[in-house]
């Protein structure tokens, strides 16, 4: 785990980041206030088609009812440029509460695909009841895999090829090697 803002080492209980000292409530400061979102993709850019969004949803549902469990959200957004991206989607995850009140802590099992076209960054966010099941290069994978259609500003296309390997990485998480122990699966 890592600080969003200096990209500090970080341990899951630390109160602040000890190198900037950032915590939520700062982000929260520094970001200002949620932008107006829709549920499962949200796009304030206009971006992408009334019939891009509409596949993309239908993409996610097909991924939920495989996976109930998991609440799953895509971001399109300009961030402002006076800080780092990763703060802006780490902000926007806890913010904006994708799981709903009653999934906290372990019990939240959202994933928040956050994209700036504008900055030319993306980022995947996941509830601490999915962190363990996943590193943080395997999750960075999924993105420069959108990367070729990203460059071409084939936005839908880069989330959904982004989609279509996140749910194999669920399968995996789901279907662990049995000579492993489910916690220590690392992925």
């Amino acid at each position: 785990m890592q600080c969003p803002y200096c990209l500090s080492p970080l341990t899951a209980t630390a109160a602040e980041c000890p190198s900037c000292r950032l915590t939520f409530p700062r982000t929260s400061v520094l970001a200002g206030a949620i932008p107006r979102l829709v549920q499962t993709v949200a796009d304030t850019t206009s971006l992408l088609s009334p019939a891009a969004q509409a596949a993309l949803k239908k993409r996610i549902f097909k991924i939920q009812r495989r996976f109930p469990q998991v609440v799953l959200q895509v971001v399109v957004h300009h961030f402002p440029s006076d800080h780092p991206f990763g703060m802006h989607a780490f902000w926007l995850f806890n913010a904006a509460n994708f799981a709903g009140h009653s999934r906290r802590g372990k019990d939240n099992h959202s994933i928040l695909i956050t994209l700036d076209p504008g900055r030319a960054e993306a980022a995947i966010s996941l509830g601490y009841g999915l962190e363990c099941f996943f590193k943080q290069a395997s999750l960075d994978e999924l993105l420069d895999l959108a990367n070729h259609a990203w460059q071409r500003a084939q936005w839908a296309n880069g989330l959904r090829i982004v989609l279509d390997n996140l749910e194999a990485l669920l399968e995996n998480a789901a279907t662990p090697d049995v000579s492993t122990p489910p916690h220590a699966t690392d992925f």
